[in-house]
């Protein structure tokens, strides 16, 4: 089962920085504010931001458009070698998409105590995958409390 570690480096913060920043896109977009990169190395070879409502796609979660970005620029579907940042903890489809690529390791932001994977069960995900939760938690909360008090306005 993946297990939950609550360790950041210098290196995660800089990829969720990035993420941060694709969520900040969905934010000018009127998406809900969360974004994703796919790391390979130290290269980022997929990214993506919230398009539900852009594209009328209930799938079009951050998640699933940066796992598909990093599969085209990799050339095949697993990505065990990769490391998914969300700014967000991932909802239960976008964990199986993460578990059915593979994705060797999970680092995202703020958990999401009404959605997220682990309200169901955190053995959704691949077992070898590792999940580092936490890193830059405040900022993602942030952006997320600012859309939806937007909303109520």
């Amino acid at each position: 089962m993946a297990e939950k570690i609550k360790v950041s480096s210098q290196q995660d913060e800089k990829y969720m920085r990035m993420a941060i920043e694709e969520a900040e896109r969905a934010l000018a977009k009127r998406e809900v504010p969360i974004g994703a990169i796919v790391v390979a190395g130290d290269r980022v070879i997929g990214r993506g931001h919230n398009l539900v409502e852009t594209l009328a796609d209930a799938t079009a979660h951050a998640e699933m458009q940066a796992i598909t970005a990093a599969a085209s620029t990799l050339g095949g579907k697993y990505l065990q070698q990769c490391t998914l940042y969300v700014t967000v903890e991932p909802c239960v489809m976008c964990a199986g998409a993460i578990a059915w690529s593979q994705v060797g390791r999970v680092v995202y932001g703020a958990a999401d105590a009404k959605r997220g994977y682990s309200t169901i069960s955190e053995r959704i995900l691949h077992p070898k995958t590792e999940v580092v939760a936490g890193v830059l938690a405040e900022r993602s909360e942030e952006l997320m409390q600012r859309f939806f008090a937007d909303l109520r306005k």
